[in-house]
């Protein structure tokens, strides 16, 4: 019997955040370590904040950072804790 190396392709995920009054928004995961250096989001035109994230399959778990505080999505999949109880976002990827 073959072994087969299949591997999942990734899916480009949107991020949106409305967070018109912010000075700055970044994107934090289990995907980079809860790092808000690794996804600094874009403000867009109409005063949200966007990035495309690709992501493997599975749940994930994030939330936005906006001006330094952590912040839920309200379009969000689904709420649940990081390690530090704190309440996060899910996001189902498949």
């Amino acid at each position: 019997m073959r072994s087969l190396n299949y591997h999942k392709p990734l899916r480009a995920i949107n991020f949106v955040c409305h967070a018109p009054q912010a000075k700055a928004v970044s994107l934090v995961g289990d995907f980079n370590q809860w790092d808000p250096a690794v996804h600094p989001m874009k403000q867009m035109p109409d005063r949200s904040w966007l990035l495309t994230v690709e992501l493997k399959h599975g749940h994930h778990r994030y939330a936005f950072l906006v001006d330094g505080v952590l912040t839920l999505d309200p379009h969000a999949q689904g709420v649940t804790r990081n390690e530090k109880g704190e309440r996060v976002c899910l996001v189902p990827v498949s």
